[in-house]
C-alpha cells in the first residue's frame, strides 16, 4: 500500500521559513520521482518542486527558484521542501506526490497536503 504523508505546514509572516517533509511508503523510494504540489484557494493546483534520485535531477518552478530548497533522505523515504523567503502569494495547501507531471497527476500517489498560509 502507497503512503504519503506530508507535515510542517502551519502559520508564518511573510520572509519566514518552514519545512515541510514528505514521508513516502509502499514504493521502492529511491526510484520514484517526488513532486510537491501546492493549490491556493480559487486555483488550479501546480507543480513546484520536484527530485529524482534516479536521475540526480531536480526542478523548480520560477514562482519558488531561489527561495524553495527540495533534497531528499533515501535512508528515512523523506523528501523536504525547506521554504525560505515565504510570501503571502506562498499560501495554499501543500502536497507530495510519486511524479512531477500536472498532466499526468491522475495516476500519482498523493498524500492528504498540509495548509502553508503566509500572512502577518
Amino acid at each position: 500500500q502507497v503512503q504519503l504523508v506530508e507535515s510542517g505546514g502551519g502559520i508564518v509572516q511573510p520572509g519566514g521559513s518552514l519545512r515541510l517533509s514528505c514521508a513516502v511508503s509502499g514504493v521502492t523510494f529511491v526510484d520514484e520521482t517526488i513532486g510537491w504540489y501546492r493549490q491556493a484557494p480559487g486555483e488550479e493546483r501546480e507543480v513546484i518542486s520536484c527530485s529524482s534520485s534516479r536521475y540526480g535531477t531536480t526542478y523548480y518552478a520560477g514562482s519558488v527558484q531561489g527561495r524553495f530548497t527540495i533534497s531528499r533522505d533515501n535512508a528515512n523515504n523523506t523528501v523536504y521542501l525547506q521554504m525560505n523567503s515565504l510570501k503571502p502569494e506562498d499560501t495554499a495547501v501543500y502536497s507530495c506526490a510519486t511524479g512531477c507531471n500536472i498532466n499526468y497527476s491522475g495516476l500519482y500517489y498523493w498524500g492528504q497536503g498540509t495548509q502553508v498560509t503566509v500572512s502577518s
